[in-house]
């Protein structure tokens, strides 16, 4: 993912940005409940960050927002109810870098375009991914990963989360930049892919930092890089894949909030602000940090909107080059 001053933030001036919007005369929203569409199982990251807004919603807005957990199909279950959902600001989604964006790019059959059929409102943050190894691999450093890989016989291995996620992709780049090639061992979801790296049946994890972290401070995984541009506070001595010289390395697991398009304005704009109040809340900056999430918030819906056709452009490339497909 592009850093917030790289990608995110192109912006007119946020006093501008931030107004108030005006409702029509004697309207009020919202009136009613608002459904929040989470395409995951209730438990995960996704889940844990879709309740944390979704409270700081109701609160600024009067009204109760109903959380709906629609997994499946990477993602795309979820988006797609939204995507079908009347345009009307009552259905709203959490979208995310895997099940909204990635999904969209290797699910063989996907009904809708994130771009056209979708109303960003706002970017939330991002949770930097962290490339680990088991430690019984040789190697400490990116440079020493890459020469690693490239001699490897058989190749190294990767996990991940399941084919399709973020986990996967970054994993893939990985492959593209070392030129090495790199054997994918996808599982059904973070932990047992964390279980089999700890026992050394694969060489490398990669992932968001949060479920990595107490594996790393015990000693079972060892930290390689954070695929960011800068380090993060809770692992400040695990040096960036930029540091290191892989500039192009980048991933996070970063998190957004979209209706369908057609949506009127004037309620983007108050659910935009809202959800921007909320991520000002010192107590919602602190629960999101316990999942490794940086906040983000973005000066308008169209930053955000910006943000993922940007994103997607980049991993369109990735995709393509390593030829990823759900089968």
């Amino acid at each position: 993912m592009l850093h917030r001053r790289d990608a995110l933030f192109l912006a007119p001036a946020l006093a501008t940005a931030l107004r108030r919007p005006a409702l029509a005369q004697g309207e009020r929203y919202p009136d009613r409940p608002v459904r929040l569409v989470i395409p995951f199982a209730p438990g995960g990251s996704n889940d844990i960050v879709g309740r944390v807004i979704a409270d700081g919603l109701a609160a600024r807005l009067g009204q109760s927002f109903v959380i709906e957990n629609r997994g499946g199909a990477g993602g795309v279950l979820g988006s797609e109810a939204v995507y079908q959902s009347p345009k009307d600001g009552y259905t709203i989604l959490l979208g995310g870098s895997g099940s909204f964006l990635i999904s969209s790019l290797v699910q063989p059959k996907v009904p809708y375009d994130i771009i056209k059929d979708f109303a960003p409102v706002g970017f939330i943050g991002n949770a930097p991914n962290v490339i680990t190894v088991n430690p019984q691999v040789a190697a400490r450093t990116m440079p020493e990963l890459r020469d690693l890989a490239r001699n490897a016989n058989p190749p190294l291995s990767y996990a991940s989360p399941g084919v399709g996620t973020t986990g996967h992709v970054l994993g893939a780049l990985l492959s593209l930049v070392f030129g090495a090639e790199m054997e994918h061992i996808p599982y059904r979801g973070t932990g047992p892919a964390i279980t089999d790296v700890l026992a050394g049946r694969v060489n490398i994890l990669t992932n968001a930092a949060a479920p990595l972290r107490p594996h790393i401070a015990s000693g079972g995984l060892r930290a390689v890089a954070v695929a960011a541009p800068r380090r993060l506070d809770f692992l400040p001595d695990v040096p960036t894949t930029v540091e290191q010289g892989f500039p192009d390395v980048l991933s996070s697991t970063w998190y957004g909030l979209l209706g369908p398009a057609g949506m009127p304005q004037e309620r983007v704009a108050v659910l935009h602000r809202a959800l921007n109040d909320t991520l000002a809340d010192p107590a919602v900056k602190q629960r999101l940090a316990e999942e490794g999430v940086e906040i983000e918030a973005s000066p308008t819906p169209a930053d955000y909107g910006r943000f993922i056709e940007q994103d997607r452009q980049r991993w369109q490339q990735v995709v393509t080059r390593a030829r990823i497909r759900v089968e």
